[in-house]
């Protein structure tokens, strides 16, 4: 048997810093030995947002101190690491840079080959992580920057099916979140005001008149701001309307990510060993229920990881480390941050807002 490989991981693409260790034997079940996330939700709240340069600060104070933390609560020395992975992209480029600049320094300071991951592939890799799933698979890949369906053929090759031409569904959430006078992050404060509500208001489901895997959700988030309005009385919202309104938005998010999943299983060409769901929208228990309608609706088993895996994490990025040592790869001399960082290179770009260029 193959030597077990254990990989640090190192994640700060957005406003998470990460660390975390994973040793892997081959035909055995991976282990998470620790996965330490230390987020920024306070730093960002008065905003209502992400603010790069704080994040990117926060991410220079929190690096060391993350790694440091994993590494004991794994019981591992730097010395005993077979190598260190760390996001080089897709993200805010002050976060990619701080986290590739400390991990280039922490290999070279051990003596260790430096794997530069790709954030996306983390979240598409992990379902087999958490459950060994085999190539291939179809993943839908949605989280506050990224929305798009993966046919996920090997460690290395992915095929886009279909993707969001505009804003991510946790950007919507945000979004609507800070609309309706909610805190932050979105997605967690939408979903808990939508328990007590119920979807009675009409919101459109972009581009469902539309056939492919592509999706919409800018226009949803104009919709909303119509319906607040029209629900004001004497300029505030009556008691549940907000409830209301978070419901029956969740509601059409969840309606238009089931619908385009069922045209991505039907059109992805081959059998799929599972239909996995990734990404911080994945934690939302609507949505989940939703996409685990639709596979059972295919035959097809429905995988969705664990809540503190959806979110971005560094277990992850240890994961798809193992991944690509596996498949070769011995440390990357080249490596670069990038803020936008496609998984299906052939593919052609999918364009977001406008401002921000092409999303995947």
């Amino acid at each position: 048997m193959t030597a077990p490989l254990t990989i640090l991981g190192i994640e700060s693409s957005c406003d998470d810093t990460a660390a975390a260790l994973v040793r892997h034997a081959p035909g055995r079940q991976p282990e998470i030995l620790s996965n330490v996330v230390a987020g920024q939700a306070a730093l960002h709240a008065a905003y209502g947002g992400v603010v790069p340069e704080i994040a990117a600060r926060a991410h220079v104070e929190k690096l060391d101190l993350c790694t440091e933390e994993a590494l004991a609560v794994a019981g591992v020395t730097l010395a005993e690491v077979d190598a260190v992975a760390v996001t080089a992209g897709p993200g805010l480029i002050g976060g990619v840079l701080a986290g590739t600049m400390f991990a280039r320094g922490l290999a070279a300071a051990a003596d260790k080959p430096l794997l530069g991951i790709n954030h996306l592939a983390g979240h598409a890799l992990t379902p087999r992580l958490t459950d060994g799933v085999d190539f291939p698979y179809l993943v839908l890949l949605v989280s506050g920057g990224h929305c798009q369906f993966l046919a996920v053929h090997g460690p290395e090759r992915f095929e886009r099916l279909g993707g969001t031409i505009d804003d991510a569904p946790g950007e919507a959430f945000d979004k609507v979140a800070r609309l309706l006078g909610l805190g932050q992050p979105g997605g967690p404060a939408v979903e808990a005001a939508a328990r007590s509500g119920t979807p009675r208001i009409a919101l459109p489901r972009p581009l469902l008149d539309r056939a492919g895997c592509d999706m919409s959700f800018s226009g949803l988030k104009t919709a909303m701001i119509r319906a607040r309005d029209a629900e004001l009385k004497d300029g505030a919202l009556p008691m549940g309307a907000q409830a209301d309104l978070c419901a029956s938005f969740q509601a059409a998010i969840a309606d238009v990510l089931a619908e385009k999943s069922d045209r991505a299983l039907a059109a992805c060409g081959f059998r799929p060993a599972a239909f996995a769901v990734a990404g911080g929208v994945a934690a939302n228990g609507t949505v989940r229920g939703a996409l685990a309608e639709v596979a059972r609706r295919h035959g097809t088993a429905f995988v969705a990881p664990p809540l503190a895996l959806c979110t971005d994490n560094a277990a992850m990025i240890a994961w798809a480390g193992i991944e690509r040592y596996r498949a070769g790869h011995r440390g990357d001399t080249d490596l670069v941050a990038r803020p936008r960082w496609p998984l299906d290179a052939e593919a052609a770009p999918i364009l977001g807002s406008g401002k921000k260029g092409a999303k995947a």
